[in-house]
C-alpha cells in the first residue's frame, strides 16, 4: 500500500524518496501534487511518464518560503516582489526568468520558470525536509479531473507514485492563479485560487496574453482542453431547462434543478463561489463516477473565484 496519513513520520519518508529519485503525491491548499526533486531531471521525467503529460507543458516548483523561491529566478521586478510579500505561502504562481540551475525538462525549454510557495502545513512540511524545490503538477492522469483527496490520486495514477501522503480533502479545490510580466505589468495566464481582483490590487491591471496557433503553453494548465470528466460536459445558464434522464448528470451552482437526472450535485447552496470552487473537483468526481455520458454544469457568476470555475469549466467542455 502506497498511501499514508500525514504524520511527521511519513512525511520524513517522503522526503527521503524524493532526494532517492522517487515520486510522492502530496497535499496543498489547492490540489494534490504529484512532486519530484525539481533539480533532477530524470526525477521529472518520470512525472510525465505516469501522467502521460506532453513534455511541452511546463512544471510548476514549490519551496518552503519566499527567500528560497526568489533564487528559482534569475531576475523579478518590483511589482513581483509586492505579490510574493503579500500573497506567499498562498495560492499564487509566478512565472520569471529562471535561474541557470533549472532543468530545461522542469520549463519545457521555456527561458521562465514558474514557481510557488504552498500553504499547506505538510506540503511545507515536505519541502523543508527534502531540502530542494518540489516540480510538482496536478496528481492526475494528464488532461483529467484535478484531485482533490488522496483517493482521487489513487483512483487514477493507481502505483504509479512511489508514496501517496494523505492529508485530507484540499481546502481551496482549484489550481494556483499563474501570473507573469511583461513591461512592468502583471499578465494573466491561468486564474486559480486567488482572485484576480486582489492581485489587482497589490500590482495594478492585469492583461491577458495573446497566443499564436500551435505555440507552446507558457506555464501549466494553459491548454485549450484540460481538467475534463470522461463525460462529455455542457455548460449551461442557471435553471436552463435541459434533458435529464438516465444518462445525464447535473452540475449546479446553488439551487436543484426540476427533472430527474442520473445524479445531481450543488456547489453551494449560499450560492457562496469560495464554497463552490472548493467543491467544484470533487463534484466533477462524482458526477464521472455515477457513470453519467453528458454532464450539464450551471455557469457561475465570473468574478473572484468564480473567473476560475468558468476557466476549469470551459476546459473541460472544449472539444
Amino acid at each position: 500500500m502506497n498511501r499514508r496519513k500525514a504524520t511527521p513520520a511519513s512525511i520524513i519518508k517522503a522526503a527521503a524518496l524524493l532526494r532517492a529519485g522517487g515520486i510522492v503525491a502530496f497535499p496543498t491548499e489547492t490540489v494534490y501534487g504529484l512532486g519530484a526533486d525539481g533539480l533532477n531531471p530524470e526525477a521529472c521525467a518520470r512525472i510525465f511518464e505516469i501522467k502521460g503529460r506532453p513534455r511541452f507543458d511546463p512544471l510548476i516548483l514549490h519551496e518552503c518560503s519566499a527567500a528560497r523561491a526568489r533564487k528559482l529566478f534569475s531576475r523579478v521586478p518590483k511589482p513581483a516582489l509586492k505579490l510574493m510579500k503579500r500573497f506567499w505561502p498562498g495560492p499564487l504562481t509566478l512565472v520569471l526568468p529562471k535561474a541557470r540551475a533549472i532543468p530545461d525538462i522542469v520549463t519545457a525549454g521555456l527561458p521562465t520558470v514558474a514557481v510557488r510557495v504552498p500553504a499547506n502545513p505538510h506540503a511545507l512540511a515536505l519541502i523543508k525536509a527534502a531540502r530542494r524545490p518540489i516540480a510538482a503538477p496536478s496528481a492526475n492522469r494528464f488532461g483529467a479531473l484535478s484531485p482533490t483527496s488522496a483517493a482521487h490520486v489513487k483512483n487514477q495514477l493507481g502505483g504509479g507514485p512511489d508514496l501517496i501522503i494523505d492529508g485530507g480533502r484540499t481546502r481551496i479545490g482549484v489550481e494556483s492563479t499563474i501570473i507573469t510580466f511583461a513591461r512592468g505589468r502583471p499578465v494573466l495566464l491561468r486564474p486559480g485560487g486567488l482572485p484576480l481582483e486582489e492581485i489587482e490590487k497589490i500590482a495594478g491591471p492585469a492583461v491577458r496574453p495573446g497566443k499564436a496557433e500551435g505555440e507552446a503553453p507558457p506555464a501549466p494548465g494553459c491548454l485549450k482542453k484540460h481538467y475534463a470528466p470522461l463525460a462529455r460536459l455542457r455548460i449551461i445558464a442557471p435553471g436552463q431547462k435541459v434533458k435529464g434522464g438516465a444518462r445525464a448528470g447535473y452540475l449546479a451552482f446553488s439551487k436543484r434543478p426540476a427533472g430527474r437526472f442520473r445524479a445531481v450535485r450543488v456547489l453551494s447552496r449560499r450560492g457562496d463561489l469560495r464554497e463552490a470552487a472548493a467543491g467544484l473537483f470533487a463534484a466533477l468526481h462524482k458526477l464521472e463516477s455515477s457513470g453519467a455520458r453528458l454532464i450539464y454544469a450551471e455557469r457561475v457568476p465570473a468574478h473572484g473565484l468564480g473567473r476560475a470555475i468558468m476557466d476549469r469549466l470551459r476546459r473541460a467542455s472544449a472539444k
